[in-house]
């Protein structure tokens, strides 16, 4: 421990240090213990001649015990106790001043218990008086003409025995405390810094996380926006392919209309790619883009307010698809337009109300769909088209696309039927279709497996329950249950 109260095996970043010899962790060290131990061993010679000298006794058996008394300096760092006993064993011959003083300040600053310290510093103080006290009475007995009050001589041995005591103990102990603080603050530092360590790589994996949830609801949108259309133009094509010959007239409506949903398919891949555009530009000014997946909600909700528009209008012609087209490359460009003030998506996100046109394009694509409605529990007065949250509404739109695209694709020619069920504080929505017909022509289309684990996401997101496997009798169904009053909370 040096004069600092820093403690001497330990380096500035808290790493022990020991590059010193024997039992001192530096140099410097151990080169003042020996310079500290040559100057006690001096003072202490000189002392013992002198009281040899007074004692009549030889004085190279003095200078012998100053001898021995005055180097024990050498291992205060190691035994400050042996050096406090051996300063108090010299008092008697009245050595040993410079020992006593830097024993007591190397014990008052050790890890020494304090009992142990009070202990030895006492008996010290009381050594120091009584050899004091008997010094000067005995040189005032020798001067004649010096007559001193009684109370001089104790006081004075007090004075003295305090002077020589309470200085070291009193700096030994601001020392040690000062070196407990500089522990514990370098502890405190140390704890802080693994904190932040910590902090910093859980915020880490959690921006990770953030990201990969993000990825993840991106994917989603664009699935479930462009799988649809697409795969609604493939079963088209395969139709198309079927009657070209035949029937030329049919095969020219499904011409057109494998061409309106290509232009709304490219339509709502263009908005999509707008929108994850603008957030890529806010993020790179250090603007969060969290809002993407829900814009990406809104660009489907319009392309599919605009796929409603035109199937309620009569198939077209071979000579209205020229017509068809500057219509739809117009949507194009305002859809384009619209997307950097896309606005709240939930107000923009599709109803229950489209759930028919919705049906009315499978229809249109020649699947056998049934939809059924049970009113069994009055809803909330509708506000905007809607009667419960718009969450909820997208999310029940989003999976009788999905159940119907799937049927699209690994059924055709399969009967199907939706079910929607409002009831008392729940909405549940059921897809069923039956078993392939096995003189239906197989559209080829893929299938990357994402459709229900989207599905899934979707509706326990919301804190529903999803439930989806074959049936008896050869089919498939799906099903979905959606709490209204948990997901109004959630979506507010």
């Amino acid at each position: 421990m040096t004069a600092t109260g820093a403690s001497e095996g330990v380096g500035a970043r808290g790493a022990p240090v020991s590059n010193g010899p024997w039992w001192w962790a530096r140099r410097r060290s151990a080169v003042l213990d020996v310079f500290l131990a040559v100057a006690s061993a001096l003072e202490c010679v000189v002392e013992g001649a002198n009281f040899a000298h007074e004692a009549q006794v030889p004085e190279l058996l003095g200078m012998l015990l100053g001898l021995l008394a005055g180097p024990v300096l050498l291992v205060r760092r190691r035994w400050p106790v042996v050096v406090v006993l051996v300063s108090i064993a010299v008092m008697p011959a009245e050595m040993g001043g410079l020992l006593s003083v830097v024993g007591l300040y190397t014990l008052a600053a050790s890890d020494v218990p304090r009992r142990i310290t009070g202990l030895l510093a006492g008996m010290t103080v009381v050594g120091t008086l009584v050899t004091t006290f008997l010094t000067l009475r005995e040189d005032v007995a020798t001067q004649q003409d010096f007559h001193p009050p009684m109370w001089f001589v104790p006081l004075m041995a007090l004075a003295v025995g305090l002077v020589l005591t309470a200085p070291p103990v009193l700096w030994g102990l601001y020392i040690a405390a000062r070196r407990r603080l500089v522990e514990s603050l370098r502890e405190r530092a140390d704890g802080l810094e693994r904190e932040l360590s910590l902090l910093a790589d859980r915020a880490e994996e959690r921006a990770e996380w953030a990201r990969n949830e993000e990825r993840t609801r991106i994917a989603r949108e664009m699935h479930d926006v462009v799988a649809h259309r697409v795969s609604l133009m493939v079963v088209h094509v395969a139709a198309l392919q079927a009657v070209a010959l035949k029937d030329p007239e049919k095969a020219s409506k499904n011409a057109g209309l494998v061409g309106d949903m290509g232009r709304q398919a490219l339509t709502e891949l263009r908005e999509m790619l707008g929108v994850l555009r603008t957030a890529d530009g806010a993020s790179g000014r250090g603007t969060a883009a969290s809002g993407a997946p829900e814009r990406l909600a809104a660009v489907a909700s319009r392309a599919g307010a605009q796929a409603t528009v035109q199937a309620r209008i009569p198939e077209p012609s071979a000579e209205g698809a020229s017509a068809a087209s500057s219509s739809a490359g117009s949507s194009v460009a305002g859809a384009e337009s619209s997307v950097p003030g896309a606005g709240d998506a939930d107000a923009e996100g599709p109803c229950l109300t489209e759930l028919a046109d919705l049906v009315g394009q499978s229809r249109a694509a020649g699947m056998v769909v049934e939809l059924m409605v049970d009113e069994s529990a009055e809803g909330e007065a509708a506000v905007d088209g809607r009667r419960y949250a718009a969450r909820v509404e997208r999310t029940v739109y989003r999976v009788v696309q999905e159940a119907l695209t799937n049927v699209h694709k690994h059924a055709p020619g399969a009967r199907a039927r939706v079910r929607l069920a409002h009831r008392d504080g729940e909405l549940a929505v059921q897809v069923e279709n039956g078993p392939c017909e096995g003189g239906a022509a197989d559209a080829g289309l893929p299938s990357g497996g994402n459709g229900l684990v989207g599905m899934r996401e979707r509706v326990t997101a919301l804190g529903g329950v999803f439930v989806s496997g074959p049936t008896e009798a050869g089919g498939f169904r799906v099903s979905a249950v959606l709490p209204l009053g948990a997901v109004s909370h959630v979506a507010g």
